[in-house]
């Protein structure tokens, strides 16, 4: 038979931790979303669920900047504040320079505040310059040699710090941030913590996350595993507080991670708690930054509109230091704005003392201005969306659920303007729909990778020691290297042969069982009630591989009039004005290769009553299991359930 196992990729198998978890054993080990511009870290909770903690400054999004200002080091959001006047000495955007040469790095990447430079003594090695204080040594003791100068009994007077110059590589300074995180997560469970798994972008190479790996285990960290993006969101969508009651187990999911630089896009396949890579793509010329430009624009036009100051902005090299100072007070003004946009639907306003020649600034921007800024970055989100979905040959129709990723996944207008421009169907699911995108809880975007590294974190520290189990845990490791995995390409399931109707065009009842794109191996079991012949009690099933697609059906709307028969101008509607067409799609099923067939004979069987449509007929219960091979093998085994119900079994030698 032919095409079922002919598709390899990736498969992201998500975890599975207790749902309840004592207080006592909860797992000392965190989940660590790093990304280029902020971070989040989370643990287990005594309610046994992962969630993102604060580190001692509040902060739950916790910024990748680390400024160093007199004797002080700041971490997180405090060192990014200090980009208004202490820029020389604040380093940002530092993640993604690891594992890079000074050489590979590209010029426009040298704009971080604190100067990247080649380092002094490493060869072809990037490294930051910073001006620090160092401490004063300490005072001499006071001598206590016999006949000495009585002065020489004083103690020396401490001298004041003394300014320097400090190196610092990429690593070093990734260390050094990596380190605050887990100290905030063992200051918060009260005990050490004895690994991590840390999220890193798809587009990684092996250098860049041997890098990674070597910066964590420098800050004393225990890397359990480095966890693609995707598959840090499947292990949160997949679990059960995700899913809900709404959700299927076998669904299409879309993941949308908007970055302060680029936007990756990866389209999954999840079945049964298993997700599946379909297709993936990287796209760096669009970003949250670019919304960031267009907002600093437009409070710099109201400000000099307000003021008559002049201000220039976003050119930047050729702005005047008064302007780039105003430009990064608006920059960390802004972050407060977009938040404020997120949550509610009022309108969001952007205060900073002082921006530019003394003068004070407050201005507002409501949600329907917002969006005709940033109009220009979600149609280019939404049209890679299309070219993604098209490469994988996926109908827009067939995504059952998209996931966002990141702060600007929180933005309810890239939200409307994917569900228009892509052409989802109305019913999709989104965390919009469920009302559960900001507070940290279940969809926010910006808590799904830490809570997945932090699921997959569980996992791998319940591993035993037995030589499966330690088997496994190698597998996470990275350097280990994974297999293809085969999925089926079609979807196979049981017909049941009725003369009904509704399913005349299959020529019976359609029951899938293991659907397309399903990661191999995979058993899969359902149940349902066949219909028996009172007298034969004859039990007959298909076993049949099919293609589902979409059928396209032009349905003729014409517009409603109003009851009076006339416009809101009082004249007459044009009688001969065309009605409208619209496209309406359903979902089609087409049976391609038939596997097997049983014919036999039920022992069980129930007559019902009542006068329902039912009455008087007679039916049985089946448990239809398939079970299908790495390779494609598959064996279907029927069993009629009961005391003493028939068992019978169809092996299929390959697909």
């Amino acid at each position: 038979m032919s095409s079922t196992p002919a598709q390899n990729g990736r498969a992201n198998t998500p975890s599975r931790p207790p749902s309840s978890t004592p207080t006592s054993s909860l797992p000392p080990v965190v989940g660590i979303n790093f990304g280029n511009s902020y971070a989040s870290i989370a643990v287990f909770t005594k309610e046994g669920l992962a969630e993102c903690i604060a580190n001692e400054d509040g902060e739950r999004q916790i910024a990748c900047a680390i400024s160093f200002h007199g004797e002080e080091m700041y971490i997180g959001n405090q060192a990014k504040q200090q980009l208004v006047k202490n820029a020389k000495n604040t380093i940002t955007g530092f993640r993604n320079l690891l594992g890079k040469k000074f050489s590979e790095i590209p010029q426009s990447e040298h704009t971080t505040s604190a100067p990247v430079i080649q380092h002094p003594e490493l060869p072809d090695t990037p490294a930051y310059k910073v001006q620090i204080l160092q401490p004063a040594p300490s005072p001499l003791p006071p001598s206590s040699n016999v006949g000495t100068p009585a002065a020489s009994h004083v103690p020396t007077p401490k001298s004041e710090p003394t300014p320097a110059e400090r190196i610092l590589t990429v690593s070093e300074v990734t260390s050094i941030f990596l380190k605050s995180l887990v100290q905030s997560a063992q200051d918060f469970l009260g005990k050490p913590i004895q690994g991590a798994v840390i999220s890193v972008p798809a587009t990684f190479t092996d250098a860049q996350r041997a890098a990674l790996e070597k910066a964590a285990n420098d800050a004393g960290i225990n890397v359990l595993q480095l966890l693609d993006d995707a598959g840090a969101a499947a292990a949160t969508t997949t679990t059960p507080l995700w899913a809900g009651e709404n959700l299927r187990p076998d669904r299409t999911q879309l993941l949308v991670d908007v970055g302060s630089s680029s936007v990756a896009l990866t389209l999954l396949s999840v079945r049964e708690g298993l997700s599946y890579i379909l297709a993936s793509s990287n796209i760096p010329s669009i970003g949250a930054d670019q919304i960031d430009d267009k907002l600093i624009k437009f409070f710099a036009a109201d400000f000099t509109k307000k003021t008559k100051v002049p201000l220039t902005v976003c050119p930047a090299p050729a702005n005047s230091p008064q302007d780039q100072r105003a430009e990064a007070k608006l920059r960390l003004a802004i972050e407060h704005t977009k938040r404020t946009i997120s949550a509610s639907p009022g309108a969001a306003t952007c205060s900073v003392e002082s921006l530019k020649d003394g003068m004070d600034y407050t201005g507002t921007i409501n949600r329907m201005r917002f969006d005709m800024l940033a109009s220009p970055i979600y149609a280019a989100v939404a049209k890679e969306v299309h070219t993604l979905l098209t490469s994988a040959a996926v109908d827009a129709h067939d995504v059952d659920e998209v996931v966002y990723i990141g702060g600007t996944g929180s933005l309810p207008g890239l939200d409307d303007r994917l569900l228009l421009e892509v052409g989802l169907r109305e019913g999709v699911e989104t965390p919009f729909a469920r009302g559960t995108v900001v507070g940290g809880g279940v969809g926010d975007p910006t808590t799904i990778l830490a809570r997945g590294c932090a699921y997959q974190a569980a996992l791998i520290n319940s591993l035993g020691d037995s030589p499966e189990e330690k088997e496994l845990r190698e597998a996470f490791t990275r350097g280990h290297k994974a297999s293809d995995v085969k999925a089926t390409t079609k979807t196979l399931g049981v017909l049941i042969p009725n003369d009904l109707e509704e399913n005349k065009e299959l020529g019976g009842t359609w029951v899938p069982v293991v659907y397309k794109e399903t990661a191999l191996p995979v058993r899969r079991v359902v149940q349902f009630d066949v219909e028996l012949n009172e007298e034969s009690k004859r039990l007959a099933l298909e076993v049949w591989e099919v293609s589902e697609g979409i059928r396209i059906e032009k349905v003729t709307q014409s517009a409603p009039s109003p009851p009076s028969g006339e416009d809101d101008e009082g004249e007459n509607l044009d009688e001969d004005e065309e009605p409208e067409e619209i496209e309406v799609k359903h979902r089609v099923v087409t049976k391609d290769t038939l596997l097997g067939a049983i014919d036999t004979q039920a022992k069980l069987g129930v007559k019902t009553k009542g006068k329902g449509k039912d009455a008087g007929k007679t039916f049985t219960t089946v448990e239809v299991q398939f079970v299908v091979g790495i390779e494609g093998d598959v064996e279907v085994e029927v069993r009629e359930k009961g005391e003493g119900g028939v068992v019978e079994r169809v092996h299929v030698s390959s697909l």
